[in-house]
């Protein structure tokens, strides 16, 4: 079991707080007992603030942790809930909690940040040379104080190298199932999602993907191109194109591509294009005919072909097992069954 903690800063929305603690706590249990079954947590979830004495939110509430930050001798992971909207404020007042977050990093703890909780990540250096996002109202802000991170507002969840993102207050319900699939599967990401009547992680605003592509290199230009082909996926795209954009020879560019991400362009815009048709299944939101065309393909069955080769499972054989929606069993307050 991976032991989590959830740091209630001052001042913060509440839900951005509450959520990390009640998906994470859920992963691997709720679904199960939903049924009837003995399931298994696969976090332990315990809560923080700097002083460890309760924390006034944004809204009536008050938030009561468990610990200090200080108490906590060791995490898997860190989870930095929302301060208020004033960085200036958020900064002075939470001016502990950069430093602590560093060393817990350096001894091997990922660090999360939800919303406005992001800007903690930043102060602490966390977030230089890396992808980040944060609320969209806070970004220019956050440009302009931390220039040496890569600030993406249009991504609901970033990470990279143990460093997790969302963007505004209910992205921490993306982040959550993100983290949940990373270090739990897709299936209990799934179930989760179920549980909680919730969808499944919205990693990109402009295409959906169940997992983030590989960004973590240095080449600044095959990142740029990155950036646009998430947005673009789904345009009719030649790899001749792509290296026109780049700015550089077709053999040059295949050669760094690969080199950057592992993949060849051709297979990588394949599997952010079946990336999103995973999302678009699970989540009901259109048919199988209908997420092809979404995606970019107009042939049907070379979709098909495409998407079991990914995933294993045909479209409706994926959307029958993986379908937020699809009945399997899960009701709240009674058991379902089937034949």
């Amino acid at each position: 079991m991976r032991e989590v903690v959830v740091i209630f800063l001052e001042g913060g929305t509440p839900s951005t707080a509450v959520t990390p603690v009640e998906i994470l706590s859920s992963a691997g249990y709720l679904y199960e007992a939903l049924q009837g079954k003995e399931g298994e947590r696969k976090f332990n979830v315990r809560t923080a603030s700097l002083s460890g004495e309760s924390v006034q939110t944004l809204s009536a509430l008050k938030l009561d942790p468990d610990y200090s930050i200080e108490e906590i001798e060791s995490a898997d992971l860190m989870v930095v809930a929302a301060g208020g909207g004033d960085l200036d404020i958020e900064c002075e007042r939470n001016a502990k909690l950069p430093p602590l977050l560093c060393e817990a990093y350096e001894n091997g703890t990922a660090i999360a940040g939800v919303c406005s909780g992001v800007v903690q990540l930043a102060e602490a250096g966390l977030l230089d040379g890396r992808p980040a996002t944060t609320h969209w109202a806070l970004v220019d802000d956050c440009r302009k104080r931390y220039p040496k991170v890569d600030w993406q507002p249009e991504r609901y969840v970033t990470e990279s190298d143990r460093v997790f993102c969302s963007g505004g207050v209910y992205s921490g319900v993306d982040l959550c199932l993100y983290i949940i699939e990373k270090y739990c599967g897709h299936q209990i990401a799934m179930q989760t999602a179920k549980a909680l009547l919730v969808r499944t992680p919205r990693v990109w605003q402009a295409g959906y993907t169940a997992e983030t592509p590989q960004i973590n290199h240095e080449d600044k230009e095959i990142r740029k191109l990155q950036e646009w082909l998430f947005k673009n996926y789904s345009k009719n795209i030649k790899v001749a194109d792509l290296a026109d954009r780049a700015n550089m020879s077709q053999r040059n560019f295949m050669r760094r591509f690969k080199a950057a991400t592992g993949e060849t362009p051709i297979n990588y815009v394949q599997r952010l294009r079946i990336n999103a048709a995973r999302h678009l299944l699970e989540n009901d939101l259109k048919t199988v005919r209908e997420v092809c065309r979404k995606i970019g393909y107009e042939d049907l069955n070379f979709f098909r072909k495409l998407f079991k080769r990914y995933t294993g499972l045909t479209p409706s054989t994926y959307r029958d097992r993986f379908s937020v929606n699809s009945p399997d069993g899960v009701t709240y307050g009674r058991r379902t069954h089937h034949h």
